[in-house]
């Protein structure tokens, strides 16, 4: 039966697919393309005959419709569109000079909400920290030889200043030439002023041994002092409450910094690099209802 009807199923698929394949050869009007309107148009006016009406073309130009932007398929066309321009950046002049991370520019980069009011889509905060990444990398760039596309593609990214937004007080010394500074760690809350002496130390009215038996704890008080050369220069005063002798100890650290930095603004960076001034946030982690500890699950017994 299979040889019987295939020499005439060939025979009636045939003039079928003649007729398929000369109505893909028929040339299409340029008028019978649709137009939305949402992208250009491109076309190729050099290659366009100026044939009299009335003749018929063997071939026409195709009007091929582009997005004005590569990155329009992708969800977050402004977003890639800046990604790429700031990597375009960064490939472009990674060769010039940069000045360490602590001596660059302190810039204020728009905030992850205020770069999606921009764009208009809901960027992730993962997305834009790549952006911010690389603005900070071209910040670090020698001042001097920044080029100015790079200065105008910074200026974009920059927060603008809020005048409503109060300025935090300028710290000075009071009328006796002290510095006063506060500094926290865990529960424990530090208080000191320092001075110009010749290195004595007062914790709670008691010397700096007595208050702290270990020799850690002494030498994470006067840490500050010690990476400054400064021990000897300075007296501390200090009141200290809560925590531990761990807690309290890393609290002075913290407040005999910001103390310092008052009397002598300059050493910022060197105290920057010993970590001296940032506050550690870390606490103990709290107890879990149906835990032995904060994450200890009891024993499993299987009878």
């Amino acid at each position: 039966m299979a040889s019987i009807w295939s020499p005439l199923r060939r025979c009636c698929a045939r003039p079928l697919f003649e007729a398929s394949f000369r109505s893909l050869r028929t040339p299409l009007a340029p008028s019978a393309i649709p137009w939305t309107g949402h992208f250009r148009p491109i076309t190729n006016s050099a290659s366009v005959s100026q044939e009299p009406l009335g003749q018929t073309h063997d071939e026409y130009v195709v009007t091929r419709l582009a997005p004005v932007s590569p990155s329009y398929f992708t969800g977050s066309a402004d977003f890639f569109d800046n990604w790429l321009a700031l990597q375009e950046l960064h490939r472009k002049y990674q060769t010039l000079p940069v000045v360490p991370s602590d001596e660059a520019t302190r810039v204020r980069w728009k905030t992850l909400q205020q770069y999606r009011a921009a764009v208009g889509t809901q960027v992730k905060a993962a997305k834009y920290k790549k952006i911010v990444n690389l603005l900070n990398r071209l910040n670090r760039i020698e001042p001097s030889l920044l080029p100015q596309e790079a200065k105008i593609m910074l200026e974009k990214f920059k927060r603008e200043a809020d005048t409503n937004l109060a300025k935090p007080k300028e710290q000075q010394l009071d009328k006796w030439g002290r510095a006063c500074a506060s500094g926290r760690r865990k529960t424990s809350i530090a208080r000191v002023w320092l001075v110009e002496g010749t290195g004595e130390a007062l914790v709670n009215g008691k010397p700096l041994a007595q208050a702290f038996p270990r020799i850690v704890d002494r030498e994470n008080v006067i840490w500050p002092l010690h990476v400054t050369d400064r021990v000897d220069k300075y007296n501390i005063w200090a009141l200290v409450k809560g925590g531990g002798s761990t807690g309290q100890a890393e609290a002075l650290t913290l407040a005999v910094a910001k103390a310092l930095m008052i009397h002598e603004p300059l050493l910022k960076p060197v105290l920057r690099r010993a970590g001296c001034v940032t506050r550690d946030p870390r606490s103990v982690e709290r107890k879990k209802p149906g835990h032995v500890k904060a994450r200890k699950m009891p024993t499993w017994v299987k009878r």
